[in-house]
Formats: C-alpha cells, sequence, structure tokens
C-alpha cells in the first residue's frame, strides 16, 4: 500500500513555479539531469558573498525531506519580500550576507518509484523487479532507478565503502555502483559543487533526529562546535560518526575542508509519513536558518 499522501516530483516542479512567479527574490537553475531524464533543480535564495548549500531526497524513501526544503525556501521568499523575521531575524538583512542554494530533490527517479510503484510500461520494468528481488512493492527503496545509492557514490574512500557495503549488483539501498560518480544525479551535485565554491553544505536525510559533522578528520577544528550550535536550535543531537564513506558531505569535507553536515530529520521508519510534516519542520526550521549562520 503506498501513501495516500506524499510529495512528488510534479509538486516540486509546481512549487518552483508558483515561488519564482510570485518572488523575484527566487530564481531556479537546471544543474543536470536524472537518469529518466527529469531536470534536476536548484533554487537560489539571496544576494550575499556566503555561499550555502542544501539538498533533499539522494534517498528515494526520503522523499519528505523535499517538501521540508521546500517549505523553507517558500517561508524565506515570504519573509524576505514582506520584511519580516524568521525566529528573530530579518530576512531581507541575513539574505544580503548570504546566498542559499537548494537541491530539494537529487533521486526524482527513485522518489517515483518509491511512491507510485512500478509500471509494466517502465524501461527498467523487469531490472527493477529483478533488483527488488521480485517484489512490486518499492515504499523502501533508496537508490536511484538504476539500483545505485547515491549517497555512497562519490570519491571519498570510495573502495572502502565498497568493501564495508559487501554488495556487488544493483539493488533497492547500499550498492556505491560501479565506479564513483557513476550516475548523472550523483555527478551533477558534484559538478555542482566544484562550480559554486560553497562555504559550507547540508545534505537532508530521515530518520533519527541527529546531525553528523566530521570525516575521517578532515573537517575544519570548529566543525563540532557548529554542529553544537545545529543541536541546540533543533533538539537534534550532535554525533561523530565513524565506520562511513563515500557521502556527499564526507567528499565536501575531504575536498574543500570546509563545513559539512549530514542531518537526520524526524523520526520513526522511512518513509516517515506527511502526518509528520508539521512537527518535523517546527523542529527543522531553527536549524536551517541557523545554518545560514554558519
Amino acid at each position: 500500500m503506498y501513501a495516500e499522501q506524499s510529495y512528488k516530483y510534479p509538486d516540486l516542479l509546481e512549487g518552483v513555479r508558483q515561488l519564482s512567479g510570485r518572488y523575484p527574490f527566487l530564481s531556479s537553475h537546471v544543474i543536470g539531469e536524472s537518469v529518466m531524464g527529469k531536470p534536476l533543480l536548484a533554487l537560489r535564495c539571496g544576494t550575499g558573498q556566503r555561499r550555502i548549500h542544501m539538498n533533499g531526497s539522494f534517498h528515494a524513501n526520503e522523499w519528505i525531506t523535499s517538501a521540508l526544503l521546500m517549505r523553507f525556501v517558500a517561508d524565506l521568499s515570504a519573509a524576505y519580500c514582506s520584511g519580516d523575521e524568521i525566529g528573530g531575524q530579518r530576512v531581507a538583512d541575513l539574505c544580503r550576507e548570504v546566498t542559499l542554494w537548494v537541491v530539494p530533490m537529487v533521486n526524482p527517479d527513485g522518489v517515483e518509484l518509491s511512491q507510485e510503484g512500478l509500471s509494466e510500461r517502465h524501461p527498467y520494468y523487469r531490472q527493477l523487479l529483478e533488483w527488488n528481488r521480485g517484489s512490486a512493492h518499492f515504499e523502501g527503496w533508496k537508490a536511484n532507478i538504476r539500483g545505485v545509492d547515491l549517497n555512497d557514490q562519490f570519491p571519498a574512500f570510495w573502495e572502502e565503502e565498497c568493501k564495508r557495503r559487501g554488495i556487488e549488483s544493483p539493488g533497492p539501498r547500499d550498492y556505491p555502483g560501479p565506479y564513483p560518480l557513476s550516475e548523472p544525479e550523483a555527478a551533477a551535485m558534484a559538478s555542482f559543487t566544484d562550480r559554486m565554491g560553497f562555504h559550507a553544505v547540508m545534505a537532508l536525510h530521515t530518520q533519527g533526529r541527529e546531525i553528523y559533522w566530521n570525516y575521517r578528520d578532515y573537517e575544519p577544528a570548529d566543525s563540532e562546535q557548529l554542529a553544537k550550535k545545529l543541536a541546540r536550535a533543533s533538539g537534534y543531537e550532535a554525533v561523530k560518526l565513524s565506520g562511513s564513506d563515500a557521502g556527499y558531505k564526507d567528499w565536501y569535507i575531504q575536498r574543500y575542508r570546509r563545513p559539512g553536515f549530514t542531518v537526520e530529520a524526524g523520526y520513526g521508519e522511512n518513509p516517515l509519513p506527511m502526518s509528520k510534516f508539521d512537527h518535523i519542520y517546527m523542529e527543522l526550521q531553527p536549524l536551517l536558518l541557523e545554518m545560514l549562520h554558519l
């Protein structure tokens, strides 16, 4: 049984259309395409010199992260244009200091599969059934449409991650792919990040109410303190993580030696239902706002 209420790729497209039409403050940009040719969209908010990046839905069944980021972009845009504050911060002032770049849905093909299941007309129909061990239930699918976990795709000790995972073929989760950045979604994110030179990044996942801030001692000296600031804002826990490689945050920290965070929003079993959206957003909004001060 698939969720009756979810946040889908067409919802994202419509949200971007409405927001960019309503708020000249916001602009949308195509940074690449998915395997199935869906445009990967990045939203730009602000005009400041400091560049902050946030992304969501690296994992297909974590699609609620896309809705959370779009809500934040909408709130930020509305407050900027009205001159209002969010969390005691005048947004117009903040956005003269910061430019926020958001990629709300990194994995639109996987999101669609997780939410809507598999049609016999799908070009990967036979392969997907095989990769899903014959099951027609895809609610728990994390990977992209080629069965590759996009957050195990980055060239940061990728070979170590392959050994740790021990998964050598496509499937619902944890297959790092045939080589780093083999998938167009991961390659687009790496290229976009390299072009923009972000000062800090955050990858939004679910679930666990935790903030991961380190990577093999490549992180800046103040990363733990910055993570604790995010934790105080949200009630989440800042966690020093080990035994994980090849993620977007890992690659960013290793490559740039700048602050990078993975935030596990909410609590429960993925996919988190939209009935939890308001509660998660209330916790998360102060954390996202705090990211703009890093």
